[in-house]
């Protein structure tokens, strides 16, 4: 690096000589740790599920995120895994996705493409870490990346992962511990063995602990510090108006909380010219490495690294795998959201726990206490299939006993019985179908970026709340995707903690300890203080109050 820091990588070329497009990757879970030793459960899962992820592949050198060297190498690809910066056998000082990764990272996919078996043209491919890199490092246009697939990752460090609607999200510190910190430079004896080449995944060399420690920067910690919005999380945060590179975007319907606003955001104001966005489900490590990630992916990659004229770029620009209670219909869609979306208002009747299309004559209200249950709010049966696919948004008026308040909206699709019926999510086995949060204090909105179905709060300045006083709110709730068949309801429940439910019993494996959010939740005690976030709330609807919650229903074919 300009520094004088030596990050190290490893390559994966062809046999034979010539020059190859290269696919890269930039990132801190060690390039020596395979799959199966670091994340067992996952790999497990997933060959039990998708058994085609190993055919082809001895799969000793797939790794957590990145592509299968085996299944790219033999096709014309080179590939190359980078250790970023104070990870796996990279020295150097830990902060992730820093200004500093972001540099390295630039630099990296200069030196790929002036190395004698290389095209000359870099894309870049992989999951969460190494998809949220891939707008920050787009955004310094380095000459020679030519083409992206950011799979499952987010975009804004504040809005998509760190403080979702303000809220401080403490993810972060348990990922951190548990996939970064354990693989960090130094770490050395103390961490795994590759069991291909003996090497020490975390670095030659083992550290005392409080050097480790001063050799990274604890991100929960700074976000902590941050209530606001501001040049921390802007330097880590995508700037549309520079990512111009032709890219696919894929999300997955089950990713709230982190694997999903950022890719739709991405199609939506990206200034390229060329971009593609997929949506799909199950599991977060799953269709990156089926066979229908990978066709996706190499199409994609072929077109725009080899220049093969394939069709992609002919391609309907939306990829949609249409969320039905039995399973998926895979459908292209031109645009998004989609243009001819019925904006559907429903509005919430506090006094009879309903949702109904026409606003109630009288006002009234119903009250919870925000570390206990929430107040719930349910349409009728439908009486026809109905699909909605889009981004949604609530409109509440509520007001709260103290200076602020934690609004936590859950949207659940019920069965004739009344009973829940639950997704596979991202990371999370029983899945709600949408969520949204937002902090009332936090209520402004950005007049230019926000839209009726995607109010963008600023996230500037604080709004205390007057103990007792009415306030206007709107929450935007994160895209969603599902099929009502007729007979099934909606429900929105609005409530002042994450939505948990008891915790199932036996081995879940990869799954252990989720509830409903995954791992996404909003229970620092300092940023959820009682005396100002457990205050009693009320949620008012009807009169001049009218709460409601705005859907995207997509019409059926006539």
């Amino acid at each position: 690096m300009d520094d004088g820091v030596v990050l190290r990588a490893d390559v994966f070329r062809p046999e034979a000589e010539g020059r190859y497009p290269v696919i890269l990757s930039h990132g801190p879970y060690a390039k020596g740790l395979p799959y199966q030793v670091g994340y067992r459960d996952q790999w497990h899962a997933l060959l039990r599920d998708f058994p085609e992820v190993a055919r082809g592949s001895t799969c000793r050198y797939q790794n957590w995120e990145v592509v299968d060297p085996e299944k790219w190498v033999p096709e014309g690809y080179v590939c190359v895994r980078v250790d970023s910066r104070g990870a796996g056998r990279s020295p150097g000082l830990l902060d992730i996705f820093s200004p500093r990764e972001t540099r390295d990272f630039a630099a990296c996919i200069e030196w790929a493409a002036a190395q004698p078996w290389s095209s000359g043209k870099v894309g870049l491919n992989g999951i969460s870490y190494y998809a949220i890199n891939q707008w920050l490092v787009a955004g310094l246009q380095p000459p020679h990346l030519a083409a992206m697939c950011a799979w499952e990752g987010a975009a804004d460090y504040y809005r998509d992962w760190h403080r979702h609607g303000g809220i401080l999200c403490t993810f972060t510190g348990s990922w951190f511990r548990a996939q970064v910190e354990t693989v960090q430079h130094g770490v050395g004896a103390r961490g795994p063995v590759n069991p291909h080449t003996g090497e020490l995944v975390a670095g030659p060399e083992t550290l005392p602990e409080h050097t480790l420690a001063q050799n990274r920067v604890d991100p929960l910690r700074e976000a902590l510090l941050r209530e606001l919005d501001g040049p921390w999380y802007r330097e880590r945060s995508a700037d549309w108006s520079r990512v111009t590179v032709p890219f696919l975007s894929a999300g997955n319907w089950g990713g709230q909380g982190l694997h999903l606003r950022g890719n739709v955001e991405a199609f939506v104001r990206a200034a390229s010219p060329q971009k593609w966005l997929e949506i799909h489900g199950h599991a977060h490590w799953t269709h990156f490495s089926t066979d229908y990630g990978l066709a996706l992916q190499k199409r994609f990659f072929d077109h725009f690294l080899k220049g093969l004229d394939n069709g992609w770029d002919r391609e309907p620009r939306v990829l949609l795998n249409i969320r039905h209670v039995d399973g998926f219909v895979l459908r292209k869609e031109q645009e998004w959201p989609l243009a001819r979306t019925r904006w559907t208002t429903l509005y919430l009747d506090p006094a009879r726990g309903r949702l109904v299309p026409e606003p109630p004559g009288a006002q009234s209200w119903a009250e919870y206490a925000p570390l206990q249950e929430g107040v719930a709010f349910r349409t009728p049966p439908f009486d026809v299939e109905t699909e909605i696919t889009g981004p949604l948004a609530a409109k509440l008026f509520v007001a709260s006993a103290t200076s602020d308040a934690d609004l936590f909206l859950v949207i659940r699709l019920l069965d004739p019985s009344g009973a829940e019926v639950t997704f596979t999510g991202a990371v999370e086995p029983r899945a709600p179908i949408a969520q949204g949060w937002l902090r009332a204090s936090h209520r402004k909105l950005d007049p230019y970026l926000s839209t009726p179905y995607r109010p963008y709060h600023t996230h500037d300045e604080i709004q205390p709340l007057v103990p007792g006083h009415v306030y206007e709110v709107q929450v935007e709730i994160w895209p969603t995707c599902i099929v009502v068949p007729p007979g099934y309801s909606l429900e929105l429940l609005v409530q002042g903690r994450d939505f948990q439910r008891e915790v199932p019993s036996g081995d879940l494996g990869p799954w252990s300890g989720l509830r409903g959010s995954g791992p996404f939740l909003h229970d620092h005690p300092w940023d959820r203080r009682p005396e100002v976030y457990d205050g009693q709330v009320r949620v008012y609807g009807g009169g001049d109050t009218d709460s409601y919650l705005l859907l995207p229903v997509i019409p059926g074919e006539a």
